[in-house]
This record gives C-alpha cells, structure tokens and sequence, in this order.
C-alpha cells in the first residue's frame, strides 16, 4: 500500500488540476458582478439520503481556493445523512464561495456516491468475516479521493496502482507460460530490484488453486468468477494458508451468497465505477 505522504500527494494533485481545469484564468461570471471585497455565506444541503463523504476534503480545496475562509462543519464524514440535512455553513468571500463551489459539489456528490455503495455493500455481509475492497477500476485522475470514499464507507482498499503490490492475473500467467513460472520470475524479480511487495496470484479453476498453493510466499488468491460451490471448495483446499478474495460480477444479489462461502474478502469494481452522484448543492445564505 501507499504510505500517507504519498497518498497527501496524489490528493494535492486532484485538487490543484481540478481548480485548474474549472477556473482557467478566473471565475469571469463572479468577478463580473460581485465586489471583490463581498462577504458571504453558503451552506451545503443534502438532498438525498445516504452516507455523506468528501467533508474534509472540501475544507482542503477552500483552503486552497483562499486561506481566509471558514468552515463550520456539522456533520462529519462516513455519517448517515437524509434529504434537508446541512453538512456544514462555509464564510468568506463571495467570489471564493463560488470559485470553490463545483470543485466541492462534484468531488463530495461523487464520494459520498461511492462511500452509499460501500456501505450498504457491508451492511450484506454483516455476520461474516469477509471484508470489503475496491479494486483500480476507479476514474482517472481521481482514484485518491475515490478510495478515500471507499474506506469512509466501511470498506478497504486494495492495492492503490501498479506499483505497490504483485498481482498475477490471468494475462501475467499466459504471457509468463503458466502460474508457477510466473511465480518464480516475480520472486526472482523482488529479490533483483530489492523490493518488497505482496504477491497476489488469480486463480480461474481449482486446479490452478491448487498449482498455486506449491509455491510458498503467495499473500492472497484471487478466487475470480468462480460459482459459490467451488468457492466453498477454493477456500477448504486453501484452509487458511493465504488470504482468499473472491471476484468477477459481484453484486447486490449476489454478495452475501460470496460471503458465506467464507472468504477473507470480496473486492468489486462495481463501487467505484457504477454509482450515481448523490444530490448535494452549495446554496447562499442570505
């Protein structure tokens, strides 16, 4: 996994190319007809239920947009919201408010999206020990803040990119000539360049299951679109000497079914890369 300090970076660089790519060269339509000295306030309402998200993020982006403004926030990340709720009063100035406002609304509507899916996707593993992951099928350009939703949520990440953890997938495999030959030049690769990385190996049957349990040093196997019967039977076979993730088309309906076969984990694409914007809006207090 990333460490904080680079995990800090990533979410920097959102927030400055998102200002970037929103006010150009300046806010025209505000600098146009309100003074430059405007006092003002706004509120953020909520106007859907679910799990609210991106509140301290939002503090960090009208920190950069101006230094001067102030949050008054009233209800925290990961919290439980319903429509009429407000999150929290921001003062300033009026063209900082409005500079500010779309870079907050898009990047929370989207967050707190994600953090409803995570975790009502918990809530149906509940009495299980399985736990649930992202994966990297997120947003370009967003993928920080994007799991930063997923743990408020509830749920945990999985390796943030391709460079902090091994994941032999089916395509490592082929191109490799198999499971075992793939396994090895990963461990020679480790050994070469010093590094020290978790090995993930996919399995697509329970006889490559079994092939992968040869090798010692494998830290998780991905059980990938396998049907619940052979899962139970993955995870017996496994019997605790790595941790077990299933995936492949998990949802809704599906989830809890996954779950009671006893995995470690289940990690989805599904909670980033299919949720829509909860409805949020910035609007002036008068």
């Amino acid at each position: 996994m990333i460490s904080k300090e680079q995990f800090d970076k990533e979410l920097q660089l959102i927030l400055e190319n998102a200002i970037r790519e929103d006010v150009g060269d300046g806010d025209h339509s505000s600098l146009a007809c309100i003074p430059a000295d405007a006092m003002g306030k706004a509120k953020l309402l909520v106007k859907e239920d679910g799990i609210l998200a991106g509140v301290d993020f939002a503090k960090m982006i009208f920190n950069y947009v101006d230094p001067e403004m102030e949050v008054d926030v009233l209800i925290e990340d990961g919290t439980p919201v319903k429509y009429g709720d407000i999150a929290f009063y921001v003062t300033g100035k009026s063209q900082s408010i409005l500079k500010a406002e779309r870079v907050v609304l898009n990047t929370m509507q989207r967050m707190s999206a994600i953090a409803t899916k995570t975790n009502a996707f918990m809530k149906l593993v509940e009495g299980t020990k399985a736990k649930i992951l992202d994966t990297r099928k997120t947003t370009p350009g967003i993928r920080a803040i994007e799991k930063w939703a997923v743990k408020i949520g509830g749920g945990e990440n999985h390796r943030f990119a391709l460079y902090d953890m091994i994941m032999l997938k089916d395509n490592h495999i082929d191109f490799a000539g198999g499971i075992t030959q793939a396994i090895n030049k990963t461990k020679e690769y480790l050994k070469n360049e010093n590094k020290d990385l978790k090995i993930v190996v996919e399995a697509r049957d329970l006889n490559e299951i079994a092939e992968i349990l040869e090798n010692d040093g494998i830290y998780q196997i991905l059980i990938d679109n396998f049907n619940f019967e052979d899962t139970k039977k993955a995870v017996a076979l496994i019997n605790g000497k790595c941790f077990t993730e299933s995936s492949g088309n998990i949802n809704e309906k599906t989830i809890r079914d996954y779950a009671l076969c006893g995995v470690d984990y289940i990690s989805s694409g599904a909670l980033t890369h299919s949720v829509y914007n909860m409805d949020l809006s910035l609007k002036a207090v008068l």
